[in-house]
């Protein structure tokens, strides 16, 4: 699933090649002829902005709402650049003279009112983004604080009406990195515990950000040997959700 950096990332890229142009739209997808999408041909894109996992292009009086979910994507294309996908696939295309701004699939793609985005329940709904300029983790440590005490660590960080930006990656590197077990219930760790672990999950997804490469060093590597201590790393599934975290049960405590 794409995760903060991912979207801020795309919001970058998408501003950089098609702010202040006017746009072409198609729907090549019947998905996004369903979704009427098509209604901004001829608008004028004025800027991307993410918050958490969720993609915000605003035409105007119009906000293009994006949620990737597990398999979706932005991509942007020079005019005539060969796609990485089927054109059948994408949702929508926002073509200008000089690029081609493609999502393919994902669950989310609707229109709302600019004045009301913020209102809407979908976006109302999120925590604070952990990659907003003024976000501090003294303000996430509050917003974890809110809720259920006796919900692990690893289901309650990337809960995202907590905090919004933090998916299975960041959840899992970050622990590491912290030598926090993601297994304990919220009520056993410190505050000063989970202050520092918001703090080195933000630093991860804005190098992230910066570099375009997410941190690997026990995601995805059940069995494989830990880079700290080269005790084995394991994983199971956490939350409602059954997400997986990975961590070593050696140096995580």
């Amino acid at each position: 699933m794409a995760e903060g950096d991912t979207i801020l990332r795309a919001a970058h890229r998408i501003e950089a090649a098609i702010a202040g142009q006017e746009v072409a739209v198609t729907t090549p997808n019947p998905r996004g002829r369903v979704l009427c999408v098509a209604c901004l041909d001829g608008e004028t894109f004025e800027t991307a902005s993410a918050h958490g996992k969720n993609l915000l292009l605003c035409f105007g009086e119009l906000t293009l709402h994006s949620h990737l979910g597990m398999s979706g994507a932005w991509h942007v294309f020079r005019r005539g650049q060969r796609w990485t996908k089927p054109k059948r696939a994408a949702w929508v295309v926002l073509g200008t003279g000089s690029f081609e701004v493609v999502q393919f699939g994902g669950p989310t793609l609707r229109l709302l009112r600019t004045t009301s985005v913020h209102r809407d329940p979908k976006v109302a709904r999120l925590g604070p983004d952990i990659l907003a300029p003024g976000f501090t983790p003294a303000a996430g440590l509050a917003s974890l604080r809110t809720t259920d005490q006796t919900q692990t660590l690893g289901e309650t960080i990337i809960n995202q009406t907590l905090i919004a930006g933090i998916g299975n990656i960041f959840k899992s590197e970050g622990c590491w990195v912290a030598r926090v077990d993601p297994l304990r219930p919220l009520s056993d760790v410190s505050d000063e515990e989970l202050e520092r672990l918001i703090g080195i999950i933000r630093d991860l997804i804005s190098a992230a950000v910066a570099d375009g490469r997410g941190p690997m060093r026990i995601y995805r590597k059940k069995g494989m040997a830990c880079p700290r201590c080269r005790h084995r790393i394991q994983s199971r599934g956490q939350g409602d959700g059954n997400r997986t975290t990975y961590w070593c049960p050696n140096c995580q405590t």
